[in-house]
């Protein structure tokens, strides 16, 4: 595994109080209606990504998720103002604001979209990694889940062939306790969901999802594995959302000690309690970054918020064009 170094701390600590601060911003702004439809916020999970990121090669390997997808693409390399601007609907997104909340997607950055379809992404991330086996490449997919895709007759398929044609592909479940407002309690009868990988005898295990060293370790020790031939790999990650399932969620189903509780083991307070133990930045310096990461944000908003609606004619132009079907012009 790369070297988890002093640098990549203070990284770490940027980007997740980044990915966080900029959802909050996405919480205020769709409650003024700036933002429409479902907003499905990450906050609490960040460990998972700064993990996951860690242990790809970030010039060839692909993610692909479900639809809390805001910053995973800013992860891979996408300019959050276009993230942002995807989220208001604007022409400056990233995709052109026909995709909102759901749907962001950078082909430039592998980033292969969130999908609003529970457990749909999952027989596609294996596919992409049939495609880069095929073509002989060494690309690695990352392909996450909630907890509540693993109950889709598509998942078990997915992994079934992926172990039979050893796809280089790590399925990742970032289990963040409910599926929607459901428990995995309620759900299954299995609660270690990692064991769903035993029947196909696929390497699979669990994960500390709140520990971005930890989920390093193993997502590394996972890509290398399918990098050099071995196959698929498939792991749980333990990890919690603050927030309810979107926006609109009343979060009935558990208690305001619950969510407290998890907060205790934050990562973003793990990565700093690091960083200040091991005098790796100094508290100007601390501040500095909080400074860096609130007028990024703010820089985002702007962006958005000046930015305009695409034209009515967008929509007949970002489809297919049927020559023989002249009743819809395009440009």
């Amino acid at each position: 595994m790369k070297k988890i170094t002093k640098e990549v701390y203070l990284q770490w600590y940027e980007d997740m109080l980044f990915w966080r601060k900029f959802e909050d911003k996405l919480a205020q702004v769709y409650i003024q209606q700036k933002v429409r439809g479902f907003l499905h916020l990450y906050n609490g999970q960040e460990a998972v990504l700064a993990g996951s990121l860690h242990a790809m090669d970030l010039t060839k390997d692909r993610m692909i998720t479900a639809y809390r997808n805001h910053v995973q693409p800013i992860g891979m390399g996408v300019d959050p103002k276009k993230v942002m601007a995807e989220l208001y609907g604007k022409v400056t997104g990233t995709s052109k604001g026909m995709g909102g909340s759901m749907h962001i997607f950078s082909k430039e950055h592998r980033f292969h979209g969130g999908h609003g379809i529970v457990g749909g992404q999952i027989p596609l991330g294996a596919g992409m990694a049939f495609g880069d086996k095929y073509a002989g490449r060494d690309n690695v997919t990352l392909c996450y889940m909630g907890d509540g895709a693993v109950r889709q007759g598509a998942f078990h398929e997915a992994l079934n062939l992926a172990m039979l044609w050893q796809l280089p592909v790590v399925f990742i479940c970032e289990n963040n306790g409910y599926a929607m407002g459901t428990s995995v309690e309620r759900t299954s009868y299995s609660t270690e969901i990692w064991k769903l990988g035993l029947g196909y005898e696929m390497p699979c295990g669990p994960v500390d999802g709140m520990d971005p060293v930890t989920v390093a370790q193993e997502v590394s020790k996972a890509v290398d594995r399918a990098r050099s031939g071995g196959g698929p790999t498939f792991l749980e990650m333990k990890t919690y959302r603050y927030r309810g399932h979107s926006m609109s969620d009343a979060q009935h189903y558990r208690t305001k000690e619950e969510v407290k509780e998890y907060q205790k083991i934050d990562p973003i307070t793990q990565v700093l309690d690091i960083i200040k133990e091991n005098n790796y930045a100094s508290e100007e310096d601390i501040k500095a970054i909080d400074k860096k990461v609130k007028e990024l944000v703010l820089e985002c908003e702007k962006f958005a918020d000046e930015s305009d609606y695409p034209p009515v004619q967008q929509l007949y132009d970002m489809v297919y064009e049927q020559e023989d079907f002249p009743f819809v012009q395009h440009k």
